[in-house]
Order: structure tokens, then sequence, then C-alpha cells
């Protein structure tokens, strides 16, 4: 069965479904875990009554469960402290049976969130922006990976898409998905441009792309008049509007892309599958004799 559809010129990535493949293969690897006793654990971290979040968690601990994996959730009122947090992350440290440790972003206005990922043991940084792991990823070490961008390359490899020697262009330059994706695009050998606000000429920069990421958190913002006829574009924004979400691409985009991500149902998908794959990565390295 083909595991994308078809419109005209276009294939649909479609991350639903290599979200469902990549799961399978964590829940296999699991199940053989624990064949030696070892379970991967993954505690969440959120603090605040956030809706966005707390939905965001809840997704997170259904998916953890249903791999097979340990799951600690930790809710922690507004108004705690960064002392009291810093405390709890010690404690997770510490804990043999946590694997991966996620604190839910955004935290409260008093907390200093880098001190915060700062805390966290790299080796359980599934979230992968400790300055350890934001290091590796820079020179190119085996390392844990942010999640989203770990997952655009993950659906580039699903569907044989060879970026080697191609232009590449990441409009959005945050250190959550646009420079990660940069470096881990240049670790595939394509030639990497970063387009931001203060870019010149912007419009025929991305004209030129071969590969194009946008992720600027602005719906519609690319047309198809910024797109290179036959190019791959890659759509990370998740925008709510009236009409329900959208990217950061106008759907006009499919006339002239070649492979293209949809919103939903594209990108999004793979953020959770790639913390669970993380957490996963992070046991074994910690149980280095699995």
């Amino acid at each position: 069965m083909l595991d994308y559809c078809k419109d005209g010129g276009l294939m649909i990535i479609d991350g639903r479904h290599v979200s469902k493949v990549i799961r399978e293969e964590v829940q296999i690897e699991v199940e053989r875990l624990k064949t030696k006793g070892i379970v991967p654990g993954l505690a969440v971290v959120i603090v605040g009554q956030d809706p966005a979040s707390q939905s965001y968690v809840r997704s997170k601990e259904k998916t953890c469960l249903n791999l097979g994996m340990y799951s600690e959730k930790h809710a922690l009122e507004a108004s705690t402290s960064q002392e009291t947090l810093l405390g709890l992350i010690d404690d997770l440290n510490k804990n043999d049976k946590i694997h991966g440790i996620l604190v839910q972003m955004p935290l409260p206005k008093h907390i200093d969130e880098w001190h915060v990922i700062n805390a966290i043991d790299p080796r359980k940084d599934v979230d992968g922006f400790h300055p350890i792991n934001v290091g590796k990823l820079s020179i190119g070490v085996d390392g844990l990976k942010p999640c989203t961008p770990y997952g655009m390359i993950k659906l580039l490899e699903h569907y044989d898409l060879d970026i080697s020697g191609k232009h590449a262009v990441v409009l959005g330059r945050s250190n959550i998905v646009g420079k990660p994706i940069g470096m881990m695009l240049l670790q595939k050998n394509a030639t990497v441009t970063t387009c931001h606000s203060r870019t010149e000429n912007l419009k025929e920069i991305l004209k030129s792309a071969d590969l194009l990421v946008v992720a600027i958190g602005r719906p519609g913002f690319v047309t198809k008049d910024m797109v290179k006829e036959g190019a791959i574009v890659l759509d990370v924004g998740i925008n709510r509007v009236e009409t329900g979400l959208v990217g950061d691409v106008a759907p006009e985009v499919m006339e002239v892309a070649s492979h293209m991500t949809p919103v939903p149902g594209g990108v999004g998908p793979m953020t959770i599958t790639m913390l669970m794959n993380n957490t996963l990565e992070a046991c074994k390295k910690i149980n280095f004799d699995a």
C-alpha cells in the first residue's frame, strides 16, 4: 500500500503514517528491552495550568504508556519556585527509573528557562536543548536531538528524498527548530541558507530553495510565487485561525511543490514520536549493555 497520497505532480508527505511506522519500531525495541528487565522511563514536568501545555502533556503521557514505557507526570503550581523545580529535576536526574526528562515550556516568568534546561542531565535531555547536546549536534557527534527537526529528517529519509548537494533554505532561526534543522541538513550535505525577519531579498532566496523549511508562526506567509517549481516544502507552522489549524505555507504552494507536508498531519505528528524515540535511545545509552 502506498504511504502517501498523490495529487497531480504533488506528493503529500504523510507525517501521521511515518509516525505510526516509527512508533511500531519503538514499541518492538521497548519489548526487547523489557526481556532484559529494562523499561524506558519518561518524566514530564509541567508548571502551571496553560491549556495547550496541559493537552500536550496528556498526549505525551498517553503515547508513552501505549508504547509500553514507564511514565511519570509531575504537575506543579504556577507559583512553584525555581529552587523547588530545580530540586525536582535533581531528583529525576538521580532516579534510575527515569531515562528521559522533559520540562514543558513555557515556564512562568519568574523561572529562568535556560537555568532549568542546564540542570537536566544531558543524557536524559530528550528535548535535545541542553548546551552539551546542542554542541554535539553542531560538531556532528551523536547525541540527543531536538524532536521536531529530527522528525523532519526522518520524513525526508522515509520518502528517500536525497538532499545532498541541494540548496536548503530555512525560514526561521529559533533554537527549537530553525537552528537545529539547519545543522542537521548540513550533516546531510545540503547547502544551507537561514533566513529571518532581517533577511533582505527574502523572496528571491526562498525561490532558490530545492528544499524549503518554514517555521515562523505566521499563517500562510509563504505563497507560491516564493517557491521554486519542484521544491520540497516542510511546513512547521501550526496556527489556529477561525477555520481551524493552518500552516505557515499557503495551500496554493501545493501547485508548484513536488513534495509537501500538510497542516495538520505533516511535521506535527512527528514531534511526540521522536520524543519517544529519544527516550528509548537515552535508555539504551544509559544502560549501555542493552
